[in-house]
C-alpha cells in the first residue's frame, strides 16, 4: 500500500491545484490521448448511439429492464412511528445530491458497470450525476458506455481514468464537479486513490478492487460450466483471483482438465493465465470445513455448483453475491439478471455489502413531541443526563417541562 501511495499521491496534487490541465497530460501519459476537452460532448455522445449495434442496444435495453425492476424495488418507504404517547420518530431516505461514478475502460470497455451505478443513483434521486471514464488513444470513449449513459440519463462525462478521475470528483476541476461520495471498481490505483481521498472528507462505496470468483462444487457440478466460471473471472485482469474449493480429489481433477481445455481457446488466454498463476484450488472433503473456508474468504462472487444449494447458502454469511445451482453462472449477475455487479473484494464482504439503492441515500431521523410527550419522556431524560454530569443536557428538557408547568 505503501508504494502505491507514493504513485497515488503527486497525481492527486497535481489534479487538486492544476484541474483540467492536469486531467489532460495524464491523458496523454497514461491513455496517450491528445485532448483539448476532458469532456465529452453530446455530438459524441449522439455519434455513439448510432456506432451502437441494433442487437447490442436491444440486449443493453432488456438488462435495464431488470435492473430498474430489482433496484427500484429496494426503496424503502418513510418510516413514522409513536415510541410512546406523544413521542413520534421518523426516517427518511434523502439522496445523496452530488455523485461521482467510474467505470473502468482499460482492456475491456464496462459498459455493464454504467447500468449498475446509473440506474440506483437514478432512481434514489441524486440531482448530479458525474462519470468519469478512461479515453482511447484516438481520445474517443467507447461508445457503448456513452449510448448506456445516455440510456440512464447520464449526461455529464469525463474524458480521465485511474487515479487522476478519483482526484478529479474527489476535489473538483473547471470542468468535474467536486462530489460527496463516489463509486465504481477499478484496479489497484483506483482503489488506492479512493481509500486516500475518503480519508479527506469524500466518501466511497467500498474498497472494490481486481475482481474475484469462489466456486464450491461437488459430484453434481458440471466441470465445464465451473470450468467457465472460473475463466470468467480471470480474464478479468492480471491481478484477478479465483478459488475453486472441490469436494474430492476427482471433482478438482475433472474442473481442471476442463480449465485447460477452455484456457487453449480463449482470447484473452493471456491475462487468464496471469489471474490463474495466482489463484488457488483445495479439496475440503467435509462441507462444514468448506463452508468455514469460504466464508473467511469473503468471496466478491460465490458460486455455489453443489447438491442443496439453497442449504448451503443458509450458511454463507461473508459474500458480495451468491450464485445458486449449476445454472446461475456469475455473468448473469454481472450483466442483466437484476442484481448489482458492483461488489465488495478482497474480504470487504466482511463488512461490506455491494451497491445498491440505499449506497446513494442518507437516512435522517426526525423527532416530533407533544406536550404529553415531553412530560413523558423528560424526566426519563432528566435522569440520565444527570447521571452522566451533562447538566446541559438535562436544562434542555427541564426549562421545558417547567414552561409547561407554570401554563
Amino acid at each position: 500500500m505503501k508504494s502505491l501511495k507514493k504513485v497515488i499521491k503527486p497525481i492527486l496534487k497535481s489534479v487538486r491545484r492544476r484541474g483540467d490541465k492536469a486531467l489532460i497530460r495524464f491523458a496523454f501519459e497514461y491513455d496517450h490521448a491528445d485532448l483539448k476537452s476532458v469532456v465529452v460532448s453530446g455530438e459524441e455522445i449522439n455519434d455513439a448511439v448510432r456506432q451502437v449495434k441494433p442487437d447490442l442496444k436491444s440486449a443493453i435495453k432488456k438488462a435495464v429492464v431488470n435492473i430498474e425492476k430489482f433496484h427500484k424495488a429496494q426503496v424503502q418507504p418513510e418510516l413514522k412511528m409513536d415510541t410512546m404517547k406523544g413521542v413520534t420518530c421518523m426516517r427518511r431516505s434523502v439522496a445523496i445530491e452530488k455523485v461521482g461514478l467510474y467505470v473502468p475502460g482499460g482492456t475491456a470497455p464496462l459498459f455493464s458497470t454504467v447500468l449498475m451505478l446509473g440506474i440506483p443513483a437514478r432512481i434514489a434521486g441524486c440531482k448530479e450525476i458525474v462519470l468519469c471514464t478512461p479515453p482511447d488513444m484516438n481520445g474517443n470513449i467507447h461508445p457503448a458506455i456513452l449510448f448506456a449513459a445516455d440510456l440512464v440519463g447520464i449526461h455529464k462525462i469525463i474524458k480521465a481514468g485511474g487515479a487522476q478521475a478519483i482526484a478529479a470528483m474527489a476535489f473538483g476541476t473547471e470542468s468535474v464537479t467536486k462530489v460527496y461520495k463516489i463509486f465504481g471498481p477499478g484496479n489497484q490505483y483506483v482503489t488506492a486513490a479512493k481509500q486516500y481521498v475518503s480519508q479527506k472528507g469524500v466518501a466511497i462505496d467500498m474498497p472494490a478492487g481486481p475482481s474475484e470468483v469462489a466456486v464450491y462444487a461437488d459430484e453434481t457440478a458440471v466441470p465445464e460450466f465451473v470450468a467457465a466460471d472460473l475463466l470468467s473471472q480471470a480474464e478479468h485482469g492480471v491481478d484477478s483471483q479465483v478459488l475453486l474449493v472441490a469436494s474430492s480429489t476427482e471433482v478438482l481433477n475433472v474442473c481442471r482438465e476442463a480449465l485447460e481445455k477452455q484456457l487453449e481457446e480463449l482470447p484473452r488466454k493471456r491475462i487468464a493465465e496471469q489471474s490463474l498463476a495466482k489463484s488457488y484450488s483445495v479439496v475440503m472433503e467435509s462441507q462444514e470445513e468448506a463452508i468455514e473456508l469460504l466464508n473467511q474468504y469473503a468471496a466478491e462472487h460465490l458460486i455455489l455448483s453443489v447438491k442443496n444449494p439453497e442449504r448451503t447458502a443458509d450458511k454463507i454469511v461473508n459474500a458480495g453475491s451468491v450464485f445458486l445451482g449449476n445454472l446461475a453462472p456469475e455473468s448473469v449477475g454481472d450483466y442483466a439478471s437484476g442484481t448489482n455487479h458492483t461488489l465488495p473484494t478482497n474480504k470487504a464482504a466482511l463488512a461490506f455489502s455491494g451497491v445498491s439503492v440505499d449506497s446513494f441515500v442518507k437516512k435522517i431521523t426526525y423527532q416530533k413531541l407533544s406536550e404529553k410527550g415531553i412530560q413523558n419522556i423528560g424526566p426519563i431524560v432528566e435522569i440520565m443526563a444527570e447521571e452522566e454530569h451533562l447538566i446541559g443536557h438535562k436544562n434542555a428538557v427541564t426549562f421545558r417541562l417547567n414552561r409547561i408547568k407554570r401554563a
